[in-house]
């Protein structure tokens, strides 16, 4: 088994800056759905509303709109962060503006699904897809190529 050294190079930076991008991106996710919660009126510890209270008060129905939206974001991190974390160490500054299409297709997202409903969220979803699997190649690239030596 050889040593691989890895340099980081100093574009890393963007990946890093988008990184937190995400943080803000989450923070966004939660304002959001605390917005709809309180003038929806669904209080804690209910994530959700029941389907009798969403189908009697629209307010009620976009709070499980946002909150959908804000535990999607939070289900794709998982796959989106590594990755990017990955494909940037080869690839920083594509990786990063691939990253800041990705968090912003995630807003467009969430927007969407907020102001109407299910079917809002389908065109940034895709769109969202435009940007993670050029980050999948990337990742996949660097890891090849560390395994290889090259």
């Amino acid at each position: 088994m050889g040593l691989l050294t890895v340099q980081i190079p100093q574009e890393y930076g963007y990946v890093l800056l988008t990184v937190v991008g995400s943080v803000f991106v989450n923070s966004f996710h939660g304002i959001m759905t605390g917005k709809a919660r309180k003038s929806s009126g669904i209080g804690y510890p209910n994530a959700y509303a029941t389907a009798e209270q969403a189908e009697k008060n629209p307010e009620a129905y976009r709070l499980n709109c946002a909150q959908r939206a804000h535990a999607n974001f939070t289900e794709n991190l998982v796959t989106f962060l590594p990755t990017l974390l990955i494909a940037g160490l080869r690839f920083p500054t594509y990786a990063a503006v691939a990253a800041t299409g990705w968090l912003t297709c995630r807003v467009a997202y969430t927007q969407g699904y907020v102001a109407k409903g299910p079917q809002g969220r389908v065109a940034p979803s895709i769109a969202s897809y435009l940007f993670l699997f050029p980050l999948l190649g990337m990742a996949g690239t660097t890891c090849y190529k560390m395994i290889t030596g090259q």
